[in-house]
């Protein structure tokens, strides 16, 4: 996986707490929160809706919702009293959320999309679920890409960084020997996710988060979190909000 060739370097952060080790400028960041908001956020583009505001404080949620705003947000897997449901994937695919804007607020999601967007870089949401997608969109950038783990209060995340792997493998595969990667954190979650790939859901089952869903009673999202390719939604972050690149 170590290779010094190609023009664009692609890198692992594992944590939002390691981001200023990480950022520049004009780069191309993948967000990922698989467990659960960046599942979400695809599945309510995949379901049509118009745009998502990521906030990330609770008076930014209470603020947006006075102006008459449809507020998704959640704190440690509770659904804020300001929110009009919370931040699984399936309250996203309601029906009549299609062309509407949300705004979100994630326990650590919505944090590393805020932090992504401190510079001049193209801020992508990934998912296992358009995991070729995002990776293909990213490489059509022609720039270096970070992808951001948005990991558990700035700790490390296992499904987090099985998707990194999967998107690190696939960007140097797909990338016409444009990328390469000189980055430990890259190499070694795309050994996690080699290990893992053949059999995901078993593997998840050593992860922390997994357990913490369970205890909550929100694990129903991990089947579907856990699919490859179900959508070719790109969310991107202009301005103050994400769009997507794909009409449905």
């Amino acid at each position: 996986m170590y290779n010094e060739v190609g023009k664009y370097p692609v890198s692992v952060c594992l944590s939002p707490l390691s981001w200023p080790l990480f950022s520049k400028e004009d780069v191309v960041v993948i967000v990922t929160d698989i467990f659960r908001a960046s599942t979400a956020i695809c599945a309510g583009f995949e379901n049509g809706v118009s745009a998502i505001i990521p906030v990330e404080t609770i008076a930014e949620s209470e603020q947006w919702k006075a102006k008459g705003y449809i507020s998704a947000g959640e704190r440690d897997g509770k659904t804020l009293d300001c929110a009009d449901f919370g931040n699984s994937p399936f309250n996203f695919m309601a029906p009549e959320l299609k062309g509407q804007v949300i705004v979100m607020n994630t326990t650590n999601g919505t944090k590393a999309i805020k932090m992504a967007a401190e510079e001049s870089n193209s801020v992508l949401i990934g998912a296992f679920t358009n995991l070729s997608a995002v990776c293909n969109h990213a490489i059509s950038q022609h720039k270096e890409i970070i992808i951001l783990c948005a990991g558990w209060k700035d700790r490390f995340s296992m499904e987090d960084s099985l998707f990194a792997g999967a998107a690190v493998e696939h960007i140097i595969r797909e990338g016409a020997g444009d990328y390469h990667t000189v980055c430990d954190s890259a190499i070694a979650c795309a050994e996690l996710w080699n290990n893992a790939r053949h059999d995901l859901p078993a593997f998840i089952e050593k992860a922390a988060h997994r357990h913490r869903l369970r205890r909550l009673g929100l694990d129903d999202i991990i089947p579907y979190s856990l699919q490859n390719n179900i959508t070719k939604v790109v969310p991107i972050l202009r301005g103050d909000r994400l769009t997507t690149n794909y009409n449905k």
